[in-house]
């Protein structure tokens, strides 16, 4: 394979956080583009990449990060956000077809969304069919990867069979359930996104790609449920059940959000099956053979089990989110900020309390007050946000951009800091914060603090209409961790 300078678009998403570390390991010399660089800050592969800062709405941020480039790979696209999002889908592949135009970049590679020709639509696929033709008519070479239904531990369609079929025994489900799907493990997505580097490409022009079995949507759930261990499940199809309604049970039901949610459906509302299989003539399968549905279910819940989950459907920010960091402390003065500061001595060493600290959240729980943290997820499910149901990707380490819950690590100095960002529904920006030190070789501190930005009149209520917890669940938080480090101590003592 001759080496390649290749840039990745979109490399904090699922699948861009997955194929960097691929195309570095396959030999190519790569340069990631993301909004926030702080992000990547320790992610294992970190090191192997050149990481540039750009924004696709905004041409002049992409020059400089496009310059010398061979191959481009743009792996951006929002399954969620506003009504605004195909117009901004739009102006995001303009950008990158002219700047990589003007760099001379000699191919684009876009992964986009496996569909028929004759049918109306969903907004989220018609967007990226969209996005596919721009870049074909760019005058660069360029080969789109049309994909399915993708299966991997972590990946949102994933998810949304996974814990549908888990959590209903009888479910309820629209007309789609009986539409042909031709679903496609993460694994050999990959595979073709790293030979589309240099495969031979007569002409610019889109490929549908597919793992070897066509399934009803309602056979992958009761394929999933035999996979795993459970009874099959009933599915009673509802003709008048419709994407926007599917769209809130699923919020409701799974950890999706309910406008992420409602883009799949609307997704699935038509066949989803390749209709030519020319790939084949351009990239060969993998030397084992394409992954079976079944096969790729097996592995993905092997990889939750272990906790070896790469990257997942939330590790971009949602739609919206705040990139910036938290505000230095000299720069607070003259806004108003509310803060809960809490010190706490534990009679365990400093690796051990930073153990439990990073270890927070998740299955692993808040230590604290269990029910109140239950009813603020579920408030913020039924308002639209991310609520408690993302959970954690690996149940003992943290990275810097990880979801957890309703927050992302905003920051983490391992062994000594941990500052998350909360991703609620709430009037202001929210952060909760813990720092390690070492009082001596048996003896550690723990500083606790919660910091609140209201926004206008609402957020001042809503902090003070929560005062009275405070004591609850701050209180009883400092507590907790530093009891759960001081039992371990005296456990492996």
């Amino acid at each position: 394979m001759t080496q390649l300078r290749v840039l990745v678009t979109g490399a904090t998403g699922y699948i861009g956080g997955r194929l960097a570390p691929r195309l570095a390991e396959a030999g190519h010399r790569v340069r990631v583009l993301v909004r926030s660089p702080e992000k990547l800050t320790d992610v294992p592969w970190a090191s192997d990449v050149d990481i540039a800062r750009g924004d696709l709405s905004d041409p002049e941020s992409l020059s400089a990060a496009f310059a010398d480039m061979d191959v481009v790979y743009y792996l951006v696209h929002s399954m969620g956000g506003s009504d605004e999002f195909e117009r901004a889908e739009r102006i995001s592949a303009e950008n990158v077809a002219e700047a990589a135009r003007k760099a001379g970049v000699g191919r684009i590679v876009y992964l986009g969304g496996l569909h028929p020709d004759s049918a109306d639509l969903s907004p989220h696929l018609r967007s990226r069919t969209q996005v596919g033709r721009i870049l074909v008519d760019s005058g660069v070479p360029t080969m789109v990867l049309q994909a399915g239904v993708v299966i991997g531990s972590g990946s949102a369609s994933f998810e949304m069979i996974r814990h549908l079929t888990n959590r209903l025994p009888v479910m309820t489900t629209p007309r789609w359930v009986n539409n042909k799907i031709q679903p496609i493990a993460v694994r050999d997505v990959l595979h073709y996104l790293v030979a589309a580097a240099d495969a031979p490409l007569p002409q610019s022009r889109t490929f549908d790609i597919g793992g070897p079995d066509v399934l009803r949507y309602g056979e992958m759930m009761q394929t999933y449920a035999e996979v795993a261990g459970l009874r099959q499940r009933r599915i009673l199809v509802l003709p008048v059940l419709t994407p926007k309604l599917a769209g809130l049970w699923i919020g409701l039901v799974t950890p999706i959000p309910r406008s992420l949610g409602r883009a799949l459906i609307e997704s699935l509302h038509n066949d989803a099956v390749a209709g030519e299989h020319d790939i084949d003539d351009v990239i060969p399968p993998p030397k084992a053979g394409l992954t079976t549905y079944r096969d790729a279910v097996r592995l993905a819940l092997r990889r939750i089990d272990n906790g070896e989950v790469e990257t997942t459907w939330a590790s971009a920010s949602p739609v919206g989110a705040p990139s910036d960091p938290l505000p230095s402390d000299p720069d607070w003065a003259g806004e108003v900020v509310y803060t809960d500061e809490r010190t706490k001595d534990c009679d365990a060493d400093a690796a051990t309390l930073w153990t439990v600290v990073e270890s927070i959240g998740g299955e692993n729980g808040w230590y604290s007050f269990p029910l109140a943290w239950s009813v603020r997820g579920w408030l913020d499910r039924v308002v639209g946000g991310v609520g408690l149901t993302r959970g954690r990707r690996n149940p003992k380490q943290l990275n810097t951009g990880d979801p957890l819950d309703f927050w992302r690590v905003e920051r983490i100095d391992r062994g000594s800091l941990l500052r998350l960002r909360a991703e609620m529904r709430a009037p202001g920006g929210a952060w909760l914060e813990w720092t390690v030190h070492s009082v001596d070789p048996d003896r550690s501190r723990l500083d606790q603090r919660a910091i609140f930005f209201p926004k206008g009149l609402a957020g001042r209520l809503y902090w003070y209409s929560i005062l009275p917890f405070h004591g609850i669940i701050f209180k009883g938080m400092m507590e907790n961790i530093t009891g759960s480090a001081a039992r371990q101590t005296v456990q492996s003592g």
